[in-house]
């Protein structure tokens, strides 16, 4: 680890020397305190602000927000971003945040202070004398949104990409000696609707901003000068095809030289040789083509081995430039994704934009390169930026660290504009695409284009398939497709679509983790064969976690999350304070075995394109989407560590095809293994191993597997693992783990045993609270009312959806898509789980319960009742659910059980287990109720 900092603290000091000290004498230096003022009537260019000096101040680079500018939060304010679910305007729970001084919004984080509109900004600069009869340019790396630039009291232009730097040519606005620059900045939508939830624009995520970020500055560069360079690698030839555009602003044709040297930036000492060419510079430009020898064993880029190249660019009059390049060819071949002619398997996830401190994208390589690492580390390889493109610093450490781009054009156009309809988006998403490229089409990251997310539109699909031809035809340094999502069409290099996936948005509780019984046998080849373009699947997961409000006091920017802290309020007000970690650790236990679930089917998919989360890290908009495994801050929650992800999310992943997850002693064990391996190199000469162990790590039975190499790919067969169970004797959680050269998956099974000793009889097990059962305990007698589902009245219980799996997405932005909950929360120790092995948190063994159950509001039963097995209510709602309660009711005991546990209970051996233990704790003398309740209150609850 301490190796690989030193690599990066040196190639960031490449960076700053190649880059930096090269032109400081040719660079003026804008940062700092700039003159300001906001103009919300819209009044500035008509009375000519860009004349006089604005009176206010501002520090830049920075947005209004992170100097504290702007509107405080009301009711009224002009956000950017669609509310899916309005009740929060009308709803009595969230009366007291609607109060002026107390305002506090739920469906995403809450900014210090908001602005939308113009804004006007001033600096009053002093030219050198040595910039006469030089080319001038005011650079703006990142703008939101709309710049237009006066200097002194002449308009220069305007400039509107979301993507890439504002650059204004200034030669003949600037002289030496003393000038004001005014850059009017507007982030309203106008004539231009990328969409109000595009993640370059939206308050969802980034915050809809007014500012000026990273590089701020104005350049002087000789009469001659280079103004573009794109390089095109053809790595089969082992040689680069050069392209750059020479700008000749003398007014006569110019003879000179130019000449072109790769360097290797991970082995300075590897030099190729310098290529010279004489060349003749018209009047006004020239575009220099030359193809450019790699020598005989170029070092390819890939995310084993990112090695970069720097290209060295000079004319003989001295201007110079310097252009970062990897020797790689992402591309399809057979139905798969290839790079380099090596097999590429994409393990990636979204990034939305999300920067909690700033509202507004970081610019510095180091922030960059601490989200790819974490990424990283997470086995990831690959990110996909969600309707937005990152800033210059994103594609340099995504190089540095072999990480595979896929860049979107600003948009998402579905909700308040469509694209192929012939407004002005359209032509925008073309001039954006282009700057894109243009901008940072060098880098070997940049692997993947496409022009948005989810489009909408009667034409959209012929719009997209000309844009995709469009690029096709125009640069193959990429793949390209239609829009993430959709459409799938044939023009497509590779698709991007939600098919497969075990939760599609709308399916509920007939997903296949809420509606078959859990396995691992299954895989999308019967969704992918129609297609001959690589599919990767589209947004997998989603799945929810509690919010964890220890996070709350790391907001100490320009947002705050007063979404988690109206969550928080309305957790403490239902009592339920107490529970706040420990609703979080549960969730987050069966979040990650939904994400496990979703990755390793699309890893037993054969040819398939590879994954992309929604996603690793909170998404803090759309209605608080708290699907993560790490917060907003790219920081671990404490539920699994990113050695654990890795086991089933990394380049080599050993997979079982479990028929079922729950089995009987009495049954044999027959598992097929295989695995995905998307190394470096073929595996040689390995012998997998198995193992099955208990509870305490015991290791019960074990075997090895035929030694073989395992070529790159994956579905490679390594055998079946086949065991008796019948030594088990008792009700047990085992854990199966497979380890391939060192990588080891593994799953959690359980066994019970088929013949189980008698209980006493005198339980009375119903499904109704009829005359006999009252009567029974009246007397002093015990009875498990075991509900049938549906058995629960609304208002007590039975309008929660109840599934297996965690919320998906949120239920705010989904318009209450169940399930509703968050899985169980128990004690693991409680004595009527004794025959029934648990931890705290739902586990495989829980699917059947949760599949046949009502939930039942504790407070609908007696007041500070507490359940046995609690279920994790939606953190919107926050009550106090459980699936099993003890109760006393006259001189009786009652077990209230919100699971059906005797409906076709022959082909239930989980039922079957749960409803042994809880009858053996009955059965005992550790069972004794003593919360009073009626049997009149009983059967309020019920249908």
């Amino acid at each position: 680890m301490k190796k690989r900092i030193f690599i990066l603290l040196g190639m960031l000091l490449v960076t700053f020397i190649t880059t930096g000290t090269a032109q400081q004498k040719d660079t003026l230096f804008l940062a700092g305190e700039w003159r300001f003022l906001a103009d919300p009537a819209d009044k500035g260019i008509t009375d000519r602000w860009f004349s006089g000096r604005l009176k206010d101040t501002i520090h830049l680079p920075g947005s209004m927000t992170t100097n504290g500018k702007g509107d405080d939060i009301s009711l009224n304010t002009p956000w950017t971003g669609e509310i899916i679910d309005s009740s929060y305007f009308f709803m009595p729970q969230y009366a007291p945040y609607r109060v002026a001084g107390n305002i506090k919004v739920p469906f995403w984080l809450q900014p210090t202070k908001y602005y939308k509109g113009a804004a006007w900004y001033q600096k009053s600069v002093v030219v050198p004398a040595s910039w006469a009869n030089q080319h001038l340019e005011l650079l703006i790396e990142r703008s939101h949104w709309e710049t237009t630039v006066w200097i002194d009291n002449k308009m220069v232009g305007m400039q509107n990409s979301l993507a890439t730097a504002h650059r204004f040519d200034l030669t003949g606005y600037l002289t030496p000696g003393e000038h004001q620059i005014t850059v009017r900045v507007d982030n309203r939508v106008k004539d231009i609707n990328v969409g109000m939830n595009s993640h370059s624009i939206t308050d969802h995520t980034q915050t809809n901003w007014n500012g000026m970020t990273g590089k701020l500055l104005l350049s002087a560069r000789p009469p001659v000068f280079i103004s573009d360079v794109q390089l095109y690698p053809d790595v089969q030839h082992k040689n680069v095809h050069v392209k750059v555009m020479i700008k000749n602003t003398t007014g006569v044709a110019v003879n000179t030289s130019i000449q072109l040297h790769a360097v290797s930036r991970n082995i300075p000492t590897v030099k190729e040789k310098t290529l010279t060419t004489a060349i003749t510079i018209p009047a006004d430009s020239l575009l220099f083509e030359a193809t450019y020898s790699m020598g005989d064993n170029p070092m390819g880029w890939d995310e084993f081995h990112p090695n970069i190249y720097t290209l060295e660019t000079r004319l003989k009059n001295g201007d110079m430039t310097r252009v970062d390049f990897g020797m790689r060819s992402f591309s399809v071949t057979d139905g798969v994704l290839m790079n380099n002619g090596h097999r590429v398997f994409l393990r990636g996830t979204l990034e939305c934009a999300i920067f909690p401190l700033t509202g507004y994208p970081a610019t510095d390589l180091a922030s960059w390169l601490r989200i790819f690492e974490t990424a990283k580390s997470y086995g990831l390889n690959h990110l996909r930026f969600h309707s937005w493109c990152p800033p210059e610093a994103a594609f340099q450490a995504a190089d540095r660290l072999g990480f595979y781009l896929q860049i979107e054009c600003s948009s998402w156009a579905n909700s308040d504009t469509r694209i192929g309809d012939g407004a002005p988006i359209d032509q925008y998403i073309y001039e954006e695409s282009n700057a894109i490229v243009k901008a940072y089409g060098n880098h070997p990251s940049f692997c993947m284009l496409t022009y948005g997310n989810e489009p909408a539109g009667k034409h959209y699909v012929e719009y997209l398939t000309a844009f995709v031809n469009y690029w096709k035809r125009k640069d193959g340094r990429r793949i390209y497709t239609a829009g993430s999502g959709w459409p799938s069409i044939a023009e497509n290099d590779y698709h991007v679509t939600p098919d497969p996936r075990i939760q599609a948005w709308g399916s509920g509780l007939k997903s296949i983790i809420n509606a078959q019984a859990p396995s691992t046998d299954y895989d999308w080849s019967g969704i992918i064969k129609k297609w001959k373009a690589p599919t990767v699947s589209h947004e997998i997961g989603q799945w929810c976690v509690y919010p964890d409000f220890k996070e709350i006091k790391k907001y100490t920017g320009v947002v705050r999350a007063k979404n988690f802290e109206i969550f928080q309020t309305t957790l403490r007000g239902n009592g339920l304070g107490h529970l706040a970690d420990s609703f979080l650790l549960a969730s987050g236990k069966l979040q990650v075995l939904c994400y496990k679930a979703d990755i390793e089917a699309a890893l037993r998919t054969p040819g398939f394109g590879g994954f992309q989360l929604l996603g690793l890290y909170d998404f803090p908009g759309q209605g608080t989407a708290l699907v993560g495994v790490l917060n907003a801050f790219w920081q671990n929650k404490g539920y699994v560590t990113a050695k654990e992800f890795k086991q089933f999310c990394n380049t080599t992943v050993p997979l079982a095809r479990l028929p079922k997850m729950i089995y009987l002693n009495s049954e044999q064990l027959s598992v097929p293994v295989e695995v995905a391996h998307f190394g470096a190199t073929v595996i040689k000469n390995t012998r997998p191993v198995w193992q099955l162990s208990d509870a305490k790590g015991k290791v019960l039975f074990n075997g090895v597997l035929s030694q073989r190499d395992i070529p790159l790919g994956n579905c490679f067969q390594l055998g079946k693992i086949s065991q008796d169970l019948k030594t088990i004797k008792r009700a047990s959680k085992l854990t199966l783990t497979v380890t391939v050269n060192g990588y080891s998956n593994s799953w959690d099974l359980f066994v019970y045993p088929a013949e189980k000793p008698a209980l006493a009889e005198d339980i009375l097990v119903t499904q109704v609270l009829d005359k006999k059962a009252v009567s029974i305990l009246e007397n002093g007698g015990r009875v498990l009312l075991t509900l049938k589902k549906g058995g629960v009245k609304n208002g007590c219980g039975g309008d929660v959806a109840v599934g297996f799996s965690s919320i998906f997405w949120n239920t705010a932005w989904t318009k209450g898509q169940p399930p509703h909950t968050l899985g169980i929360l128990c004690n693991p120790g409680h004595p009527a789980l004794n025959e029934f092995p648990t931890d705290y948190y739902s586990n495989w063994q829980w699917w059947d319960a949760m599949s046949h159950s009502s939930v039942i509001i504790a407070d609908s039963i007696a007041k500070n009742m507490r359940p046995v097995i609690r279920v994790i209510d939606d953190w919107v709602t926050a009550r106090s659910l459980g699936l099993l309660y003890e109760c006393k009711v006259g001189k009786g005991k009652l077990m209230l059980c919100g699971i059906d546990l005797v409906t076709d209970a022959d082909n239930r051996i989980a039922a079957q287990q749960l409803l042994y233990s809880i009858k053996k704790y009955m059965a005992g003398q550790l069972f004794n109720p003593t919360v009073p309740v009626t049997a009149e209150k009983i059967g309020a609850l019920l249908n």
